[in-house]
């Protein structure tokens, strides 16, 4: 069972206790953004095998969100941070390298308007509108 320590009440706690948030570290698009950046953030995930950021809520404590990194395929869990920080802090970094060597930490949050390694499908949705239905 994955067991992640809560870096405000510093409860270890198992995942029955806590809700899982998706990706850590997202660059957010809201109102205003262009279509292409908003179906990236709502689609765009690298979803690894191996070293991920995640982000999770200790529902069942101090009811705070907070920041883990973990690899997804072992479930070992390096360590946890506050949602505060821009990234992983360097202490972190160095246990997972430590641990992995040769690992990298991921680039920057996705810029451009297709998910990694998928490419753009240049026509439109080929599905018929209402008005073209006989």
């Amino acid at each position: 069972m994955l067991t992640l320590t809560c870096p405000f009440c510093g409860v270890a706690a198992e995942e029955t206790e806590l809700a899982p948030g998706g990706e850590a570290h997202l660059k957010r698009f809201g109102p205003g953004s262009s279509d292409a950046d908003f179906e990236t953030y709502l689609f765009g995930r690298r979803n690894p095998r191996g070293v991920h950021f995640e982000r999770w809520r200790h529902v069942y404590g101090c009811g705070k969100w907070f920041l883990a990194a973990r690899d997804t395929a072992t479930l070992q869990v390096f360590g946890t941070y506050p949602p505060q920080c821009d990234g992983p802090p360097d202490p972190l970094i160095a246990r997972i390298r430590a641990a992995r060597p040769g690992w990298q930490p991921p680039p920057e949050p996705l810029e451009d308007d297709s998910a990694p390694g998928v490419e753009r499908d240049p026509a439109p949705n080929p599905t018929p509108t209402r008005d073209t239905i006989a």
